[in-house]
């Protein structure tokens, strides 16, 4: 199978090359912002339709009109129009769905517009001996700390406060393992507890951002004393670049860790909750806290691994999954507050997040049952084959979530 990944560097631009790449993100900023000013127009004029087709007629307009956007590469041109198009199309199927919050496209500010790509690798750029060279930019050392694996296929230049990195696609033909699923289990996420298995198994993560948050609020407080003063707000701007980024890349090198760590555990599926983030966002006193948990990274992380590695992760319904009794599938009401699960009809007593764990790894199990997510004979036990091993196992971490 094919396999796409990404390859993450710092490069190291000189002065010269430093303001060869802003200038060509704020051309490139510009760029957008003239095509979807030029879309608005002709929907305007009544001319409703957009395709690249309409695009690429508004580029010829813009570049007869401003010539500087010639300093672009053509692919990086190409590359823009697809994000605007992208953003018209995710905003039309939200219109579809009948989401009240639809999010026309944006004009982008400076801030948020940080990275051009390169898409194809036809001689607009290369990598030689820890030196990368990017067409109309010039070369630049590279800190390559790991291969590239595969051929490359886009290079992507991205301004991370003051730090420079090129991210690199590779594809690459790899011979996935037929692996057999004996062992699958379920994951629930939470905020007491990052990750709840099903066989018992509770893992914390360390909260990096709170970890920063006397450093980010005494940031805060010197750009508010410095607000007269330019230079001095800009450098406390950047300190609390440095710290988000910081923070950031802590948990995200403990998610790579994690993930690695259950994928190479002997489980042989995944089984998680399909969760709408933007949706448990909306609950402001517990926002700050889903968004430092990175449950949609972590979950990313884990399923281009286990696909690597033959094993699937199967998404179901996050519904009850907290509030259902994992041994006699009553629901209850279940408060955050309330951290045991005590079923009113049978009595179980399980710690919460355990319980809802064993909930997920049961609906990945009728899933496989509908044949949602086969792969073949051996892939999914059945629901009642996945409760009899569990009964007949006396020593098995679940043996007190199912009945005798």
């Amino acid at each position: 199978m094919e396999l796409t990944r990404a390859y993450k560097f710092r490069i190291y631009p000189d002065v010269t090359r430093q303001e060869e790449i802003d200038e060509r993100l704020i051309l490139a900023q510009q760029f957008y912002n003239k095509i979807l000013e030029k879309s608005i127009e002709s929907y305007k004029n009544g001319k409703a339709k957009i395709s690249m087709a309409r695009f690429n007629r508004f580029v010829k307009e813009i570049i007869q009109e401003d010539k500087r956007y010639l300093k672009l590469y053509s692919q990086t041109r190409c590359e823009i129009e697809y994000r605007l198009l992208k953003a018209y199309q995710n905003f039309f199927r939200r219109i579809k769905e009948g989401n009240k919050k639809a999010g026309f496209p944006r004009f982008r500010s400076r801030e948020r517009y940080k990275s051009i790509t390169y898409p194809q690798g036809n001689g607009s750029f290369s990598v030689k001996k820890s030196r990368l060279r990017v067409s109309r930019i010039g070369t630049m050392p590279i800190d390559l700390h790991r291969k590239i694996e595969g051929t490359i296929k886009t290079l992507t230049i991205k301004r991370e406060g003051r730090n420079y990195y090129a991210v690199f696609t590779a594809i690459n033909d790899i011979k996935v393992p037929e692996v057999k699923n004996t062992n699958p289990v379920g994951i629930d996420l939470g905020l007491d507890s990052f990750v709840a298995m099903s066989d018992g198994t509770k893992i914390e993560k360390p909260k990096f951002t709170q970890q920063k948050k006397k450093e980010d609020c005494k940031v805060a407080e010197d750009s508010r004393k410095k607000e007269q003063r330019l230079k001095e707000k800009r450098k406390s701007k950047n300190n609390a670049q440095k710290a988000y980024e910081y923070s950031t890349n802590q948990s995200d090198d403990y998610l790579h860790k994690l993930s690695d760590t259950l994928v190479n555990s002997g489980y042989t599926s995944f089984a998680v909750e399909d969760l709408h983030i933007q949706n448990m966002l909306k609950n402001h006193r517990l926002a700050g806290s889903i968004q430092d948990a990175s449950w949609k990274r972590f979950i990313q992380l884990l399923s281009y691994k286990a696909e690597s590695a033959g094993i699937s992760v199967v998404k179901v319904d996050a519904r009850n999954t907290s509030k259902e009794c994992s041994n006699c599938g009553n629901i209850q009401e279940m408060p955050l507050s309330k951290r045991t699960y005590i079923c009113n009809r049978c009595g179980m007593q399980k710690d919460r997040d355990i319980n809802a764990a064993i909930n997920i790894l049961h609906r990945a199990a009728t899933l496989g049952q509908r044949g949602s997510h086969a792969q073949g004979e051996d892939v999914r036990p059945q629901r009642e084959a996945v409760l009899e091993e569990l009964r007949t196992d006396k020593t098995h971490p679940l043996q007190d979530a199912v009945i005798a």
